[in-house]
């Protein structure tokens, strides 16, 4: 007997059948970003992780910024 395939669909994996498929998507798409480090403003380290909502703090330097909810402050 053979097995059907199984698409991976990442954190959004968590809701199963409900909600739809395009919110799914973009959850599991804002979530990757979000969880993802980023370069931090003031190192230029690749260390800058969030914290909380908003709140993101560099693992190098100790510095922490207040960004939007998903993507942290921008690197100039």
């Amino acid at each position: 007997m053979k097995m059907g395939r199984k698409k991976k669909v990442g954190t959004a994996g968590r809701f199963g059948a409900r909600y739809g498929k395009k919110i799914r998507e973009k959850v599991a798409e804002i979530e990757k970003i979000e969880k993802q480090r980023h370069i931090c403003p003031n190192c230029k380290m690749r260390y800058l992780k969030r914290e909380g909502t908003g709140i993101w703090i560099c693992k190098k330097c100790g510095a922490k910024f207040a960004g939007q909810a998903y993507y942290p402050p921008r690197v100039s």
